[in-house]
Order: structure tokens, then C-alpha cells, then sequence
């Protein structure tokens, strides 16, 4: 990744970026990169996915809560502030180009 590949992403973001806020966002980036890198070249080979990894560090399981609707409908008052929309949904400007 350079410094033109952050100002497109930026623009298609529809970001308006400094030239020092791109290259301080290029070397976030890039130690992103660098530690996923790391990640990926560990050997995870025979390794079987945790379901809960909490449990390995800790001797009790994780309570789960219950299944419940905790929120009511609030579609209605959410709309009232989109510019647009169609059938219950936001519209949206086309981004891609």
C-alpha cells in the first residue's frame, strides 16, 4: 500500500484527508499489515477453533444471557431523519464507480 492508494480510499470514502493525515493514515496501515502478517505466518496447523477461548484462561465459563428482545421498534423514528428512502430501507448514494 502507498500514499495514492490512502487518498482513493479517502475519496471513495468520500474523506477529505491532509497530506500529513494520509501519510500518518499510511503508516497506520501499514503496521496493520505488518501484524497480520505476524499472525498469519503462525504455524495454527492441528489447532482445533476455540468456541469460548475465555474458558482456556479462566476456570468458569462465561454465563450467557437470555435470548430476549431488549429493544423495541424504533424503524419509524429512525427514517424520519434519512434523506431518503424507499420501503422501510435508507437510499443511498451509488459509491462504487
Amino acid at each position: 500500500m502507498n500514499l495514492e492508494d490512502v487518498k482513493r480510499i479517502a475519496h471513495l470514502s468520500h474523506l477529505s484527508l491532509s497530506e500529513d493525515e494520509a501519510k500518518a493514515t499510511l503508516a497506520q496501515l501499514q503496521k496493520v499489515f505488518h501484524l497480520v502478517e505476524q499472525m498469519q505466518a503462525v504455524n495454527t496447523d492441528g489447532i482445533e477453533p476455540l468456541a469460548h477461548p475465555i474458558e482456556q484462561i479462566m476456570a468458569i465459563a462465561q454465563p450467557l444471557r437470555e435470548d430476549v428482545v431488549t429493544e423495541h421498534d424504533q424503524r419509524d423514528a429512525f427514517l424520519k431523519n434519512a434523506p431518503a428512502e424507499h420501503d422501510g430501507l435508507f437510499l443511498v448514494p451509488k459509491v462504487i464507480e
